[in-house]
C-alpha cells in the first residue's frame, strides 16, 4: 500500500468517520430493506415486532463495528470485551438508576414530587429496547470510537475536551435551555470516564441504560420528550433548576452534580492507577 494513502486511511480523523459511517451505514440497511419488511409481513402488531427490530439492530450495529475493527486495525476488540460484562452491566444499571432515584428521593423530601399511581400499561416495551438501542449507538460510537481513538492520539485531557464538545449536539433537543448546556458537557465528561477507566463501552453503556430508563419510571420527562412512557404516574413541582422542569429531572442541579462527582471521582482513581493517557501529538 501507497505510504501516503497509508497515512490517510489510518489517520485518527480517518478512522473516526469510517468506523462510524460503514457500522450505521450496513444497520440501516440491513434494519429498512431486511429487518422491518420480514418481521412486518409475519407480525402484524408493531408492538411486538419493533422491540424484536431493536434487538436484532442492537447485535447487528456490534457486529458490524467489531468486524470492521478487527480487518481494519488487526487488533483484539477490547472495548467489546466481555471479561467484566455482568459486573458492569448490573453495576452500571444499578448505578445510573440510582443516582436519578436519589434526585427523585430529594424532591420528594422537598415536596417537590408525588407519586400518584404504578402502572406498566404506560410503558410498552418497545421503549425499553429503543432506549437499548439509542443508547448503543451513542455509546459505541462516542465513547468506544471517538473517546478510543482521540484519547491514543491527543491523550486523555484533550479527549475530555471533545467528549464534552461531541455531546453539545443534544442542545437541539426539545425544551433545551441554558442550563442544559452545562448539564451535557457534564454528561460527556462523565460518560467519557466510565469508558477511560473501564476502557470498554459496557459502564457507560449499561449506565446510560439505566440512567434513561429511570426517568420515565418515576414519570419524568426523558431529555424533554414526553411521550416516552410512565411506570409512576408523577407530579413535579417548584423550580425548575431544581425539578429539571420540562426538560426532566436529568436536567435539575441536584442529576448534574451527582453525575460531575461521579466523573471528578473516575478521574482522580484514574490518575491513581496510571490510566490518564498522555499525548502523543506532541512526541518527537
Amino acid at each position: 500500500m501507497n505510504a501516503t494513502i497509508k497515512r490517510v486511511l489510518y489517520f485518527p480523523v480517518t478512522k473516526i468517520i469510517i468506523g462510524i459511517f460503514v457500522p450505521f451505514s450496513l444497520f440501516v440497511l440491513i434494519q429498512n430493506f431486511v429487518l422491518k419488511p420480514f418481521f412486518y409481513s409475519i407480525i402484524q402488531d408493531k408492538n411486538i415486532a419493533n422491540p424484536i427490530i431493536h434487538f436484532i439492530s442492537f447485535l447487528v450495529l456490534l457486529a458490524a463495528y467489531y468486524f470492521l475493527f478487527r480487518f481494519y486495525d488487526k487488533r483484539k476488540i477490547t472495548e467489546l470485551s466481555t471479561k467484566y460484562l455482568l459486573k458492569e452491566m448490573f453495576g452500571g444499571f444499578f448505578f445510573g438508576f440510582s443516582t436519578i432515584s436519589l434526585s427523585i428521593f430529594i424532591l420528594y423530601l422537598l415536596g417537590y414530587y408525588q407519586a400518584i399511581g404504578i402502572s406498566t400499561a404506560h410503558y410498552p416495551i418497545k421503549l425499553f429496547t429503543f432506549l437499548m438501542f439509542a443508547a448503543i449507538v451513542e455509546d459505541l460510537f462516542h465513547r468506544g470510537l471517538i473517546v478510543r481513538v482521540c484519547e491514543n492520539w491527543l491523550g486523555t485531557n484533550l479527549t475530555l475536551v471533545i467528549a464534552m464538545l461531541v455531546e453539545l449536539q443534544h442542545i437541539y433537543n426539545p425544551n433545551s435551555n441554558l442550563f442544559s448546556l452545562f448539564y451535557y458537557l457534564i454528561w460527556g465528561f462523565s460518560m467519557a470516564m466510565m469508558f477511560i477507566y473501564t476502557k470498554r463501552i459496557w459502564l457507560p453503556f449499561f449506565f446510560h441504560l439505566g440512567w434513561n430508563f429511570s426517568q420515565p419510571f418515576y414519570g419524568s420527562n426523558l431529555t424533554g420528550l414526553d411521550n416516552m412512557g410512565s411506570i409512576i404516574q408523577s407530579k413535579f413541582s417548584g423550580p425548575e433548576l431544581l425539578t429539571g422542569g420540562a426538560v426532566g429531572i436529568e436536567d435539575s442541579i441536584f442529576t448534574a452534580s451527582f453525575l460531575l462527582i461521579i466523573g471528578i471521582v473516575l478521574y482522580y482513581l484514574a490518575k491513581k492507577e496510571g490510566k490518564i493517557v498522555k499525548s502523543k501529538l506532541f512526541k518527537r
